[in-house]
């Protein structure tokens, strides 16, 4: 080969190669996989909004601690505004409350008249942010994020003037000047909130209350701290299905694609398609569908390219044949001679038109037996038939032929009539030129449970046992003594084998006693 011609198939491989890897790189995060990931990825995203959810619960639950705050220093204002005010210090330093709330009552000069914690057994406790653990700060940074994704308003800190009056708190001024209850929401270093109620005395004065929400805070964050777990668990899980269904369907699904795709440029020799056989589902089963298919198109394909060659070998006799004659017959003076040559052109045209014939109808063959719609075909009656017409045409001197009839009824087959009749024909036709002088042609149809058989009998020489299978090749040709050079293509018997295969039936050639064939078509019953 030529340094052109390698160059050239250098470069064709180069660009098979870089087609295959931009498809391959094409498929990249494909959409299937993408959807595998995409379903399972629903439920960490339903978790997701849990954990926002659940801070969105605190919000709720804190606004419904403002509010049960509000109506207590409601009441406790109406009950001290009704005490004598001599006694009004006594009875709020003396008051506990199970939370450890702080119950102040602020003169109108903002002076504390009375603080029960001064008193009080239960006070709520705040941790500086130096004596927090790791825990505490992770905890304090995760309620901020989370606020901040909730949209939550920013809140004032909570702090504890040095000196203790009314003043340092918004509540406590707003209530003494619009006269009604106010509520007020901080935040303490240790992170938990707090929240304030102030509601004026009838009289003169302003109760005030402080309560810590750490008990809603600790309750929160357990609960988000379980659904943190639960969305990492299930996030794992997540993964590791996503994993494990684009490596059982994707991954097959792609080695396939790739597989198919190579077949498709041209390359089926160099590809091995993958038959996966230790996977029994649909993935498998296709696997294996494709790897069959591609051997059958390999097959398919070296089919072809052998009936190719074999046309081109034989069209090459004849037509060295014809060029021969042809050239003499302009140096040849002597008119017997002429005529002599005359006959072997003529011979070796009839010969090109009946292989020409014959391989063109070879070559349509599985074209048109693929679009045929087959029907219910009454077998016995098409070879009566076919026995009848050549009765009448007529045959060689010293030939006859017989039929012999079904004896179990009608032989009906599903097929296409025109078609079967050419494998009648085509095995009559070669039992005659077999046949001696005198010779019998017996064909006969016949029923059997679920099949219908078809044979032709010849008395002929028969074939040799070696050489039965190759009767039904393309180009085989093994003809009698004394027959013509030419006369027959090699091609009936390959098509007569073609079209009983594509009816879902067989052809085989046995001995007749005494002597002679015997070609059995095998159909199956309608």
């Amino acid at each position: 080969m030529s340094d052109i011609a390698l160059t050239r198939n250098d470069n064709h491989r180069r660009r098979q190669a870089a087609e295959v890897e931009d498809w391959r790189r094409g498929l990249g995060f494909g959409s299937l996989r993408a959807r595998i990931f995409a379903v399972n990825i629903f439920a960490v995203i339903v978790l997701a909004l849990l954990l926002l959810y659940i801070d969105t619960v605190r919000a709720r639950l804190i606004e419904d601690r403002s509010t049960e705050l509000a109506i207590q220093a409601i009441t406790i204002a109406g009950f001290v505004g009704d005490l004598p005010a001599a006694s009004r210090a006594g009875i709020i330093e003396r008051r506990d409350f199970p939370r450890g709330t702080r119950l102040r009552l602020y003169a109108d000069d903002g002076g504390v008249i009375a603080d029960n914690w001064r008193r009080a057994k239960h006070r709520f406790k705040l941790d500086g942010p130096e004596t927090q653990t790791w825990r505490r700060r992770s905890a304090r940074f995760i309620d901020r994020a989370l606020e901040d994704v909730s949209s939550f308003k920013p809140i004032p800190v909570y702090v504890e003037a040095a000196r203790d009056t009314a003043a340092q708190w918004e509540e406590t001024r707003a209530a003494g000047l619009m006269q009604s209850p106010q509520t007020r929401l901080r935040r303490a270093d240790d992170g938990n909130f707090v929240i304030s109620a102030a509601a004026p005395v009838v009289g003169g004065g302003v109760i005030h209350l402080t309560d810590s929400a750490a008990d809603l805070t600790r309750l929160l964050r357990a609960e988000r701290l379980t659904s943190f777990w639960l969305l990492l668990a299930v996030t794992g899980l997540t993964l590791l299905l996503s994993s494990y269904l684009a490596r059982t369907i994707v991954r097959p699904l792609r080695m396939l694609a790739i597989a198919a795709h190579r077949v498709r440029l041209g390359r089926s020799r160099e590809v091995i398609v993958p038959r996966l056989p230790d996977r029994r589902d649909e993935i498998g089963a296709l696997a294996r569908a494709v790897s069959d298919m591609s051997i059958a198109l390999r097959d398919r394909i070296d089919a072809t390219e052998a009936f190719a060659a074999d046309v081109a070998h034989e069209l090459k006799n004849p037509l060295a044949s014809l060029r021969s004659a042809v050239d003499t017959l302009d140096a040849v003076e002597q008119p017997d001679l002429r005529a002599r040559l005359l006959a072997v052109i003529r011979d070796d045209v009839g010969r090109l038109d009946r292989l020409i014939t014959d391989i063109s109808d070879a070559s349509r063959l599985d074209a048109e037996l693929s679009r045929t719609r087959f029907g219910r075909v009454d077998a016995g009656a098409l070879a009566a038939g076919l026995v009848a017409a050549y009765r009448v045409a007529g045959l060689p001197a010293g030939l006859s032929i017989e039929y012999l009839p079904p004896s179990a009824g009608a032989a009906k087959v599903q097929g296409d009539p025109a078609r079967l009749a050419q494998v009648l024909r085509n095995l009559i036709d070669n039992a005659i030129s077999f046949s001696p002088n005198p010779g019998l042609v017996v064909v006969s149809a016949e029923t059997a449970p679920g099949r219908v058989r078809l044979r032709v009998e010849d008395e002929g020489p028969g074939v040799p046992p070696e050489n039965r299978a190759d009767v039904f090749k393309r180009f085989y040709s093994q003809r009698p003594d004394g027959e013509d050079y030419g006369r027959h293509s090699g091609l009936g018997l390959s098509i007569a084998g073609a079209i009983v295969e594509a009816h879902g039936g067989s052809i085989r050639v046995d001995d007749r006693l005494p002597h002679g064939a015997c070609f059995t078509v095998d159909l199956p019953a309608d």
